[in-house]
């Protein structure tokens, strides 16, 4: 039987609204013989304050999931502290720790996205942070296969939500969401060799300011095998291996210099279209959403890779290659939050290197701002299912 119209709308709206069927939960404090009235009789409710705690990513619940099976979710946090593929600046290892510094405030009022009209924190997903993949820094053929493995470990696990409707994957599963932390850009290509495992090649929404799809020999010289690949070549390696959609993946963002044209033409063999920083100033925001639409589509399994240096220095200088001439904070969000209703199956944030912050912390909010866009629209998009399966299968918080 397939899922009426009906069914599916209101899934939608569900997914979206959530967060209006029930009380939001206060933050508790963590024991309640600490807490004090602020009203006599109260009974107490302080919380702790947003600068004290251990720091999870918007101060959600941690949990070992890599040492714990038994835990499941529909949404997950993991850091990948890997930084020995850059080749300016280093310090992207301390990027997982540093966007949770950044991502302190985003739940402290309830956590709702008012753009987006929806609160992520508090929605049919259940949400957590199981903190960092163990990532040598001594061995960058052992890490990236640590990065892959660790995961996979979590990427093909059930999901917390009961969707037994077909999935995406290649077994016809639903499966969890995965938000990286970076790390340099390299560990896109072992995140996507776990993706492969799952889904097969994807499409790839890649926001930067570089292309990173160079080839070995032009970027780095190519040395050995393990110094080809890096944060320039990923794309290149993960276009020989398959893991990529033909013709549907796009960089947005780019400015960079070139060795010359031919890295564009080489670019095109890796199945990219290019979307030039510099045209936002023509066509607009919505311009550069619709392009990247069109480009990828709404149905299929997208993997979306963001540099933080596609921000101009100014709004993110704490990067690894910083580039001039790059966008603001505000129209980064403002085309990320563009993207509702594309199909994104998991996410990186990389190059956040807190060394070379302000004090104020900008470029580690900044990408904890970004990545509350991404999963506002992972929420709203709902599980991931397909259509197909009968009305008995529907998620039971999505059923009519």
């Amino acid at each position: 039987m397939k899922l009426s119209a009906t069914v599916l709308s209101f899934a939608a709206v569900v997914a979206a609204h959530g967060d209006h069927d029930h009380d939001q939960e206060p933050m508790s404090g963590p024991l309640e013989g600490l807490w004090y009235n602020t009203i006599p009789g109260d009974g107490g409710t302080q919380a702790d304050s947003v600068f004290s705690g251990i720091s999870t990513f918007g101060r959600i619940k941690y949990h070992p999931c890599l040492s714990n099976s038994d835990v499941n979710y529909d949404i997950a946090f993991i850091g990948a502290p890997f930084d020995t593929g850059t080749s300016y600046r280093p310090g992207a290892r301390f990027g997982p720790s540093g966007i949770r510094q950044g991502s302190r405030r985003l739940n402290l009022y309830g956590g709702y996205n008012v753009p987006l009209d929806a609160n992520p924190f508090n929605s049919w997903a259940k949400v957590i942070d199981c903190g960092d993949i163990p990532v040598t820094s001594y061995d960058n053929a052992y890490a990236l296969q640590q990065i892959e493995h660790g995961h996979n470990y979590l990427l093909k696990r059930k999901p917390h939500t009961n969707a037994a409707v077909p999935g995406f994957s290649k077994k016809g599963r639903t499966l969890p969401r995965l938000i990286t932390l970076g790390g340099d850009h390299t560990i896109t290509l072992p995140l996507l060799r776990s993706i492969n495992r799952e889904y097969g090649p994807v499409s790839v929404i890649h926001f930067d300011s570089h292309l990173d799809t160079w080839k070995p020999k032009v970027f780095g010289g190519s040395p050995s095998e393990q110094a080809s690949i890096n944060h320039g070549t990923y794309f290149f390696h993960a276009s020989q291996e398959g893991l990529l959609a033909n013709d549907s993946n796009i960089h947005a963002g780019i400015r960079t210099t070139l060795s010359g044209p031919s890295d564009y033409e080489n670019d095109g063999y890796c199945g990219f279209e290019i979307v030039e920083a510099r045209e936002i100033d023509k066509i607009g925001t919505d311009g550069i959403i619709k392009k990247i639409k069109d480009r990828v589509g709404t149905e299929k399994p997208v993997y979306l890779s963001i540099d933080i240096d596609t921000l101009d220095p100014a709004f993110a200088p704490a990067t690894g290659t910083p580039e001039t001439g790059g966008w603001t904070t505000r129209e980064l969000r403002t085309i990320i939050r563009g993207l509702e209703g594309v199909n994104l199956i998991a996410t990186d944030i990389v190059e956040v290197a807190p060394a070379y912050d302000t004090n104020a912390e900008l470029t580690t909010m900044a990408a904890a701002d970004v990545l509350y866009e991404v999963m506002t629209l992972m929420v709203k998009r709902g599980p991931l299912s397909i259509e197909g399966a009968g009305e008995d299968d529907v998620v039971p918080e999505l059923k009519a």
